[in-house]
């Protein structure tokens, strides 16, 4: 099995232990889960690049790492949900998403098509990103022991931000789905 495919595989256990560790209370368990979840989605940007260096592009590679992909960051928002960090209608349209613009992608891939990703998903990646480790961080300083003014005033306006930050998300994320599917409408369905 080829170094990308094992990354993929590597990517989907990463993402089973950080749910295991995002859940478990303390500091260190909230560091860890945080250098996890940066460690798997470091996974997915080196198994792309590495199979495109090397041309080690295979059918398993194809279908499983968008999977994965996939697989890690609804596996944090579901966290973040049951955590009541983010609403449930967040995690659902982010969901609905995800899955309909991977099936997308599957049924193209098993037309012998392969769909690019478009602006507005490259966007709505580093923007769910950017949330997953923003509710990293507030989760990382509610865990710590040193309370002062300027902490506590700090992790409140972060929290605030969280929530326009995921309503920006949400809306990307939406808006990114559905100009997915019209914009690959006919090659897919053709």
């Amino acid at each position: 099995m080829s170094l990308p495919n094992q990354l993929t595989i590597f990517r989907i256990v990463l993402t089973a232990v950080f749910v295991l560790f995002i859940f478990q209370p303390g500091l260190p368990a909230k560091i860890s889960a945080a250098a996890i979840f940066l460690l798997a989605s470091w996974t997915d940007f080196y198994d792309g690049y590495y199979a495109r260096k090397h041309d080690l592009s295979t059918n398993f590679g194809k279908i499983m790492d968008p999977i994965a992909d996939k697989l890690l960051i609804l596996a944090a928002f579901f966290v973040f949900m049951t955590m009541h960090m983010i609403a449930w209608w967040m995690f659902m349209v982010i969901f609905i998403r995800e899955v309909v613009v991977t099936i997308v992608r599957l049924y193209a891939i098993g037309q012998g098509k392969i769909l690019s990703a478009e602006q507005a998903g490259k966007i709505k990646t580093v923007l769910q990103f950017a949330a997953i480790l923003s509710i990293l961080l507030f989760l990382i300083l509610t865990e710590t022991t040193f309370h002062d003014h300027w902490l506590e005033f700090f992790v409140a306006q972060l929290f605030q931000g969280i929530y326009i930050l995921m309503c920006i998300v949400v809306a990307v994320t939406l808006f990114s789905g559905i100009s997915f599917v019209w914009n690959n409408r006919r090659s897919v369905y053709a």
